[in-house]
């Protein structure tokens, strides 16, 4: 099991990757896992889900919005309350925001996106610090996009630019922390068969007069792996890099798309 024993906090428990983030750690044998997400009917769906799978791993809810620190620093004093330490801490919560292109984009709705992919995500990071020097060793995984990586068809320059400014903050906090054993890396997600891009297909498809099984597959067309990954295998690979076997890995970007974009 990859985490076996761990304290895992996952922010952005949603229907989506958030979700399978926590359910997996559960699965990969976490004594307790954190759940941290605005919306309390998220939080519950995640522990439910966890219940289902009947294994011996607690679960904390804690409402957060990570754009206030107060709420990051609460989120961590009920983990360190409940469970003693913090292993892991993966920053899944994020903010799209508009579909823009940065040669016309209204540049004030970007501070969304920024205020919450960077700066709420940097909040919470910083609130997990004091415990794992403290105790002498953590590992952070930042959740990032493939949008980085290329610039996409669609407009996502505002959502872009917001991680790309995290990937950058990444490799700071990794040799910073390194010190203390604390390890840090990004994880660059690209398609991601789940909710989310399952409700995408479907609006798409309609729009275009195709079936969802023609998207998808026009999409997959661009994948070597020869079809859309599925969250579930997204969340697995974040969490090989809080595990033990990721022990000398620090500040590194681990493309996760199936081929999609390739180095």
């Amino acid at each position: 099991m990859l985490l076996k024993n761990k304290i895992v906090i996952v922010s952005g428990i949603g229907p989506g990757l958030g979700s399978k983030l926590a359910v997996e750690a559960a699965r990969e044998g976490a004594a307790g896992v954190v759940c941290g997400a605005r919306s309390a009917d998220k939080l519950d769906d995640a522990e439910r889900r966890i219940a289902e799978l009947d294994v011996e791993c607690q679960v904390l809810k804690c409402a957060t919005d990570i754009t206030d620190r107060a709420q990051c620093e609460r989120l961590v004093a009920r983990a360190v309350d409940r469970f003693g330490r913090i292993d892991a801490l993966i920053n899944s919560a994020f903010v799209h925001g508009e579909m823009d292109y940065a040669s016309t984009a209204n540049l004030d709705e970007w501070k969304r996106p920024i205020d919450t992919n960077l700066i709420g995500t940097l909040k919470l990071t910083q609130a997990v610090l004091p415990q794992m020097k403290a105790q002498n060793g953590g590992a952070i995984v930042m959740i990032n996009t493939m949008a980085v990586r290329a610039v996409p068809p669609l407009g996502e320059a505002g959502y872009a630019a917001s991680k790309a400014a995290l990937a950058v903050s990444t490799k700071y906090l990794a040799k910073e922390l390194g010190p203390h054993r604390i390890r840090v890396n990004t994880v660059h997600m690209g398609w991601m068969w789940g909710a989310p891009v399952q409700g995408y297909v479907a609006w798409q498809a309609s729009q275009m007069g195709i079936s969802e099984s023609q998207l998808r597959a026009k999409i997959a067309e661009g994948i070597p792996l020869g079809d859309i990954p599925t969250d579930d295998e997204c969340a697995r690979a974040a969490l090989f890099m809080v595990s033990d076997y990721a022990s000398a890995v620090t500040g590194a970007a681990l493309d996760v798309n199936g081929g999609a974009w390739m180095p």
